[in-house]
């Protein structure tokens, strides 16, 4: 059931067109889903619904030719995405893709549909159960302070007043050098409060800029 259909390393007709209408299938497949579970772009869409095409074919014009598998090895390498660098699901939904193209490619079909069958079903039971979701309360906050203010431990009892747990992630400059920004990540013991909260620390900055929100996808994590 998992051998590999080209089994007497020559290409014909049928399994050729098996094997690419099937990864064009899955693609499509994959890409509906991801589109469903994630915002995404039209762009991003095609990639996923047509590259398990792309990579099945790659694989079959190899067909087991050491020499040029090496060659298109080197080719893929050449290549520079210039898009801006994916989260962790994008790269995720892409090697996928990859997986499936290369499975057909060399003619494992089962092991393909397996592979597509078994990821579609794990994520969506992850997807159902919360898996790795940020507490509800989970929240940013900026703080903008003058120069000349001193900032250590300026604010630690009222973060410790409304966040179960908060950490300080970033201090840079803003205003071309004239202000600090702490960037302050952490759950809110009561959401509804944040008002207060942001009143309270804009007594202490000088009444600067002060922002509380939810806490932005960062693309380049995985």
């Amino acid at each position: 059931m998992f051998n590999s259909i080209f089994l007497t390393g020559s290409l014909t007709a049928g399994p050729v067109f098996l094997v690419l209408g099937l990864a064009l299938a899955l693609g499509i497949l994959g890409a509906l889903y991801y589109n469903w579970r994630n915002e995404t772009t039209r762009s991003f869409s095609y990639t996923l619904a047509l590259l398990p095409l792309i990579t099945a074919t790659v694989i079959l014009a190899v067909n087991g030719n050491l020499g040029a598998g090496i060659a298109v090895a080197g080719s893929f390498s050449l290549i520079r995405f210039r898009s801006v660098q994916g989260s962790g699901q994008e790269i995720l939904a892409v090697f996928l893709a990859a997986a499936v193209g290369l499975c057909l490619g060399a003619g494992y079909v089962a092991v393909a549909c397996v592979l597509m069958g078994l990821y579609l079903v794990a994520h969506a039971l992850l997807s159902l159960c919360g898996f790795g979701k940020a507490a509800d309360g989970y929240r940013e906050l900026r703080i903008s302070l003058p120069e000349s203010l001193e900032t250590e431990g300026l604010f630690d009892d009222l973060l410790a007043a409304h966040f179960t747990r908060c950490r300080l992630i970033r201090v840079r400059t803003v205003e071309m050098g004239a202000a600090y920004q702490l960037v302050y990540r952490g759950t809110l013991r009561d959401p509804a409060k944040a008002r207060v909260l942001l009143d309270a620390i804009r007594e202490r900055n000088g009444n600067l800029p002060v922002s509380l929100g939810m806490v932005p996808d960062t693309h380049g994590e995985m």
